[in-house]
């Protein structure tokens, strides 16, 4: 059988949208609720786990958690704007109010392409949707790329698999989109 990589919806307008351009990667993909729990999880056997984006504030009363035991599984993640947000507050980062709202078409500066921003322009334009921003990546964690409002706007920790990014690479707005997913899924994944 083959291992699927789990999207976890924490509410995404575009959660059918990442499971879909994981499958144009040429990877089988499930879309599972947020509150899929570890053994949940393990008993799936994933090759890989994207965390979707989503419409809340992760210092929302009620807003959507991961069991943190996922992340101890040692499965290849990859978080997506509200995911990352997610990532970097478990992990320890630092998650803000960014006070200005980053939506659109946004510049994009990578400083360290790692293994998801590989072979990709130093400078590009990718789509972006948050109010809240991650203003210090966790220990460990080596900070990928930035925007003028948002200082981190991926980060990776290769030796855990762990990895986000704060805008969407599923739309076709952001313009190294497709790349980002499939450098996930075929080189930190190893699908």
């Amino acid at each position: 059988m083959t291992r699927p990589v789990l999207v976890i919806d924490f509410g995404a307008q575009y959660a059918q949208l990442i499971a879909r351009r994981v499958r144009e990667a040429g990877v089988y993909s499930e879309i599972v609720h947020h509150t899929i729990t570890a053994d949940e999880v393990s008993a799936k056997d994933p090759a890989a786990i994207i965390l979707s984006g989503g419409p809340s504030s992760v210092y929302e009363p009620g807003s959507p958690q991961l069991d943190r035991g996922i992340l101890e599984l040692g499965i290849p993640t990859l978080g997506i704007c509200y995911g990352f947000q997610t990532l970097a507050n478990l992990l320890g980062g630092r998650v803000d109010k960014s006070g200005k709202r980053e939506y659109g078409a946004t510049e994009l500066r990578v400083a360290a392409p790692g293994e998801i921003l590989a072979e990709q322009p130093a400078e590009q334009i990718c789509w972006m949707s948050h109010g809240d921003q991650v203003m210090e990546a966790p220990d460990g964690f080596e900070v990928l790329a930035s925007t003028d409002i948002t200082p981190v706007a991926a980060f990776a920790n290769s030796e855990k698999k762990i990895y986000g990014v704060q805008w969407h690479p599923e739309v076709k707005h952001s313009q190294f989109g497709q790349r980002v997913l499939e450098n996930f899924l075929h080189n930190a994944a190893g699908i």
